[in-house]
């Protein structure tokens, strides 16, 4: 049976859900809004705390119990309670907010397989589509400096499709990080528009590939931390309005191709 409809979230409530837009909110509270149906049961499904469902009875219904018992709050609603509390012109059946990972930084994780270090990424697609072609190619840490834009944006959260689970993202300094790679003989990869082409590249099991701004590359003062300097080249012939990849694209097709190699 499904449970009696809520005729309104309280003011509070709502005001709480919509000010999770904003990272000073989210930062104070430690958590972030997820939405969409199938994304919600992914989360409730994996290892991250579940603070509050907010759905329509229906959904709350089709849920499997012990996936229910995970939510901490189950909040059912109308429709039109949802469109209040949303952050999308057409909401989906249910929104979560969800508790924000306790994961430790540290160098020796990143150091451990191939990673990804991100350079000022200011774009919420962008950095969720990159999230995304990381998981998918089994990589499983990113580093990101301070400056890039917050992976527990909403849109980077839809963009990634629900890869964000799969997937750590941590925020540093990438110079301190970057020099230690050094130390310890960790090849770093800077993505840029000159250099050795990737086909012809033979990847450690180990490394961390650099990828920059999406109008100004890489830092100045991380490009002395760059051991190789690769890029994608195009074909060959007269193409014209096209200076170079998006850096989501870019991102793919070298984890496409430094894994393949590795495996």
């Amino acid at each position: 049976m499904a449970p009696d409809y809520h005729k309104t979230v309280s003011k509070n409530v709502r005001n709480y859900i919509i000010s999770l837009q904003k990272k000073r909110s989210r930062e104070e509270h430690r958590v972030f809004v997820i939405e969409g149906d199938k994304l919600i049961r992914e989360f409730l499904a994996s290892d991250f705390s579940v603070v509050s469902l907010i759905a329509k009875p229906e959904f709350i219904s089709s849920l499997q119990p012990e996936l229910l018992e995970k939510a901490g709050e189950v909040i059912p609603v109308r429709y039109e309670e949802l469109k209040k509390i949303s952050s999308m012109v057409t909401p989906h059946n249910a929104i979560a907010v969800i508790r924000m990972p306790d994961i430790k930084f540290s160098t020796a994780r990143i150091f451990r397989s191939l990673s990804l270090a991100l350079d000022t990424i200011q774009d919420p697609g962008n950095l969720g589509t990159i999230i995304r072609a990381a998981a998918w190619f089994g990589i499983r840490n990113i580093i990101c400096t301070e400056n890039c834009v917050d992976v527990y944006n909403p849109k980077v959260i839809q963009a990634t499709m629900g890869a964000f689970i799969n997937v750590n993202v941590f925020y540093t300094d990438l110079v301190v990080s970057l020099k230690k790679a050094r130390e310890n003989n960790i090849p770093v990869y800077g993505a840029m528009l000159e250099g050795t082409e990737i086909y012809g590249q033979q990847p450690d099991k180990r490394g961390i590939v650099l990828l920059g701004n999406e109008s100004k590359g890489i830092s100045g003062n991380l490009l002395s931390f760059v051991s190789h300097r690769i890029v994608i080249p195009r074909i060959k012939g007269q193409i014209t309005g096209i200076e170079s990849l998006n850096v989501g694209m870019a991102a793919s097709i070298i984890m496409y191709e430094f894994t393949r190699k590795k495996n």
